[in-house]
């Protein structure tokens, strides 16, 4: 008599790279602070033993996390190498956990290996990691950012994305607050009542501005208003009605699931919360983040720094896990002069969907 057999599933990690390239951006442009013209990422590729490759990527933000390049390399060369090689993927919680307990808190580069573990299990068993992580949603809108720059450049720019489909603007502030007013009002004036607008100070205002700014654009229909104050006014937000607060997005002052738990603490200062992987190590204590979001009632906005493709893809899946996201800003990689990978989404009308590969459903060029 022949017995069955299950068939075995080679999922050993048998071999781990991760690598630094710079990038060049098609369109430098300004923040409150300084001018962004390059951006260095990180990438990470995962072996298995049937020759399956995952792969993620890190771009770290030092005056956000603490995290330099340097940092996440020496990271991803002491710790996470070690840690992963030889374990198997079918204890895949297990492996993550024990990745979050790094000695060091290295963000950007826990959150490639993280995404690059989930893009193979995926691949291994077959489907899109959106429906390994129990999809929601099918495609949302995105913003597309417009930096800091003179009132016409802002114009043009914002005339040339609505050409190219989108519908959804945010537009950088925090370095003056006279000129920011002036340029939200035209911009609005230009576009009319159709298009979103949602802005981001970046920490660029001071209690007294933020209440001078509210004030004179409430007749803009501001969607939503990202990080107004510095990370150590939270506090001040409770000046501000319940009304202001329930459109104020979280972004520096949110980066672990142990802050996620401080500010969703009542009375909430921020209504809504930016998750991004590159701050929070990855999708694994992003879904921590979503979980303590849904029983607070806190809606969700998904962001991220400039990008490849394989790590905006990874929001992306992670993003459409939960019917708590309501608002995505994953255009960090559609500046990029170039990219290390293709595939993971779609774009369509200004609209995010996966492309329903396997994994991430990134290809490596």
């Amino acid at each position: 008599m022949i017995k069955n057999r299950r068939k075995r599933i080679p999922m050993k990690v048998t071999r781990v790279e991760h690598w630094t390239e710079s990038l060049d951006l098609t369109r430098p442009y300004r923040i409150a602070g300084h001018t962004i013209s390059h951006v260095n990422n990180h990438f990470v590729r995962i072996e298995a033993a049937n020759g399956i490759c995952g792969y993620g990527a890190a771009s770290p933000a030092k005056d956000v996390t603490g995290e330099s390049m340097a940092d996440c390399e020496g990271a991803a060369q002491q710790y996470l190498e070690t840690r992963i090689a030889g374990h198997d993927l079918r204890c895949l919680p297990a492996l993550l956990h024990d990745l979050q307990r790094m000695p060091i808190y290295r963000p950007a580069a826990l959150a490639a290996v993280d995404m690059a573990l989930y893009d193979l299990s995926g691949k291994l068993l077959n489907i899109p990691l959106a429906s390994f992580l129990g999809r929601r949603q099918q495609s949302l809108a995105t913003s597309i950012t417009i930096g800091i720059q003179s009132v016409d450049g802002a114009l043009a720019e914002a005339e040339e994305y609505i050409g190219q489909g989108f519908h959804i603007l945010k537009v950088k502030i925090g370095d003056s607050f006279e000129q920011d007013v002036d340029l939200l009002k035209q911009l609005r004036r230009k576009v009319g009542p159709g298009i979103n607008i949602r802005v981001d100070a970046n920490q660029g205002y001071t209690f007294d501005e933020l209440l001078d700014f509210i004030h004179q654009t409430k007749d803009l229909n501001l969607e939503l208003i990202e990080q107004p104050l510095s990370t150590s006014a939270d506090d001040q937000m409770q000046g501000l009605s319940d009304a202001v607060r329930s459109i104020c997005a979280a972004d520096e002052s949110l980066c672990t699931p142990a802050d996620a738990m401080t500010l969703a603490c009542a009375p909430q200062p921020f209504g809504i919360y930016n998750i991004k992987l590159m701050k929070c190590g990855g999708i694994s204590p992003a879904l921590d983040m979503i979980r303590m979001a849904e029983a607070a009632h806190i809606d969700l906005m998904w962001g991220c720094n400039d990008e490849s493709r394989v790590s905006i893809a990874a929001a992306l899946h992670a993003a459409l896990s939960t019917s708590a996201t309501k608002y995505l800003d994953l255009d960090g990689s559609f500046d990029l002069g170039r990219d290390r990978f293709k595939g993971g989404f779609v774009l369509e009308n200004g609209a995010l969907r996966p492309n329903d590969q396997p994994g991430l459903g990134v290809t490596l060029l």
